[in-house]
């Protein structure tokens, strides 16, 4: 259908998946229906069949819940996988089935007790902020479940769309993301949810275009509608104009150069992946990395009761680093702080965690044992993978810190040749995302081997803006001038030391920016795996005196708007 005739409608929310798609709008609405406002009369409900029906309906959501897990493991990966696994504690956590028998008791069926049941721990969570939030999703997923089980309502195969399909939802569960085919769904958008949610997650790992957090603006949109999900500008384009579904179009047909780039006049660029999972690495290789410019260890880390020892890590630290055998691994120490749960660790609850306890602050203090258990562990990584191991330390903010991690590693080193045991020195590394490790860059550089910037959270703490905070959301941007000048001033005190400077923040994965990025000097850029053949394919055009002239023009910049206007205006 031609739309060149009516005027696109652009609503904003958040990009999870820096890819762009369009197709036809088809609504998908979780909910079941089931009436809960006028509970029968207790005398007129058996609690004893009620109780069968409860207990009937909890075995079947194991049952669907075991063959959901295996399929998302094979299509997703192991890792996400294992968000069924909590969804499974939930069906037999004391709070909820006493709160379920305490209902059946009151004599209210069992819908209706399982609606109250999950009503107040649902409100826990949502009250809170971050990743603990949208614990509050994976419970409404668990009770919608039960619901429609006890109703016998049939659910809508997603995984049988028509070829075209965009996805519009007030919100996805995890088990409706993995039902998507990335072949058939052109992207989805939902009203509610948020960067880190199981659903933006598993869009990312299955290279679907995808938006969330659009608001009500969304429920606006009428089913059949020509819809465009740019999950790179953060956008849902209801009747794009030919222009913007071309566009969209083309990021989908980008030649995948597995081999290294170079601009056109032969400064070689390495472009990586961000891996936040062992299942990621497969994509990686896919996409044609180079290798990988972030590897977030928080996976081996979270959802468990205890931490994985020293053998456990080794062995992932290989795998990474033999799936990349010509390329370098960069693997971030663990990043934990208050917004993160990790129940073996006494974490602290703080006002704002962002700038509490976390990163290279916990290593260095009340996890110092872990620290050095996983130092071992990549030490010993190093010696024994194919590729090349870099190790990064994040959230430093002193020169101090950085000198005690130092410190630390050498002394691991000390202990591992004094037991005999095979190791190998890594490249050593710094992620700048704080204003003081900007600032200090050059004190940092004389001390490792490189520099990584990460542009969400040093955006976020050089702006002021907190990242899912919509009401500054229009400050938290790395085209700001004051986030150029501290990545500029970054690469330069880099190069100064003859540190290469990388980035791994998701600035890096926008083509639209490669060229300023590399006339501001990055020598690499790290970025979710479906960017990769853009933004490789990018780098091939690219002349490093235009890129240069341009990074100079953006940099003396002292507005957005300006810099906008200099990326939007240089020469194709």
């Amino acid at each position: 259908m031609s739309t060149d005739e009516q005027p696109s409608r652009t609503i904003d929310g958040t990009g999870v998946t820096p890819l762009a798609g369009v197709g036809t709008a088809v609504w998908y609405d979780l909910s079941v229906d089931v009436d809960l406002d006028e509970p029968p009369e207790s005398d007129a409900v058996d609690p004893e069949a009620e109780r069968d029906r409860f207990d009937d309906a909890r075995e079947r959501a194991r049952d669907e819940l075991d063959r959901e897990r295996e399929q998302t493991a094979e299509r997703v990966g192991e890792e996400e996988a294992a968000v069924f696994d909590a969804h499974r504690q939930f069906l037999d956590d004391p709070q909820i089935t006493d709160g379920v028998a305490d209902a059946l008791d009151d004599g209210l069926p069992a819908e209706h007790a399982v609606h109250r049941a999950f009503e107040g721990p649902i409100e826990q969570f949502a009250a809170m902020d971050g990743m603990m939030a949208e614990r509050a999703d994976d419970l409404r997923d668990v009770r919608d479940r039960l619901l429609r089980l006890l109703t016998d309502v049939d659910r809508v195969d997603l995984g049988a769309l028509p070829e075209g399909s965009v996805v519009l939802a007030e919100r996805l569960t995890p088990s409706d993301t993995a039902q998507l085919d990335p072949d058939r769904v052109a992207g989805f958008a939902t009203a509610e949810g948020g960067r880190t949610s199981h659903a933006a997650i598993f869009a990312r790992s299955l290279g679907i275009p995808a938006v969330v957090g659009v608001g009500e603006d969304l429920l606006t949109i009428d089913a059949d509608a020509d819809v465009l999900v740019d999950g790179i500008e953060g956008s849902v384009i209801v009747d794009p104009t030919s222009e913007q579904r071309e566009r969209a179009s083309a990021g989908r047909d980008v030649e995948i150069r597995t081999e290294p780039v170079a601009t056109a006049d032969g400064r070689s660029i390495e472009v990586a992946a961000n891996v936040g999972t062992l299942a990621e690495l497969e994509g990686a290789v896919r996409q044609g990395a180079d290798g990988i410019g972030l590897f977030r260890t928080e996976f081996l880390f979270l959802d468990r009761e205890a931490p994985p020892d020293e053998d456990e890590q080794v062995e992932t630290y290989v795998e990474a680093l033999d799936a990349f055998p010509d390329g370098r691994v960069v693997v971030r120490t663990l990043d934990v702080g208050g917004d993160k749960p990790v129940p073996y660790l006494d974490l602290p609850e703080e006002e704002n965690p962002f700038l509490g306890e976390r990163g290279i602050r916990r290593s260095l203090g009340p996890d110092s044992g872990l620290f050095e258990t996983q130092l071992r562990a990549l030490l010993r990584a190093a010696a024994a993978g194919d590729g090349t191991l870099s190790v990064m330390f994040p959230m430093v903010a002193t020169v101090t810190e950085l000198e005690a991690a130092l410190e630390t590693v050498d002394s691991v080193a000390d202990a591992l040749d004094d037991a005999g045991i095979d190791r190998a020195m890594p490249e050593l590394g710094v992620m700048i995302e704080t204003p003081s490790a900007a600032l200090l860059a050059e004190a940092l550089a004389e001390r490792v081997d490189f520099l990584s910037i990460g542009t969400n959270d040093l955006t976020q703490y050089v702006m002021a803006a907190a990242r899912e905070n919509d009401r500054v959301a229009h400050l938290h941007d790395p085209t700001e001038p004051a986030v150029l000048r501290a990545i500029d001033r970054t690469v330069s005190a880099g190069h100064a030391s003859d540190a290469w400077v990388g980035m791994c923040g998701e600035m890096a994965g926008d083509p639209e920016l490669t060229e300023l990025l590399v006339g501001l000097g990055l020598d690499e850029l790290s970025m979710s795996a479906v960017t990769i053949p853009a933004v490789k394919e990018t780098v091939t055009g690219i002349e490093t005196a235009d890129a240069e002239s341009l990074a100079d023009r953006a940099t003396d910049a002292t507005a957005k708007s300006a810099v906008r206007d200099h990326i939007d205006n240089r020469e194709p």
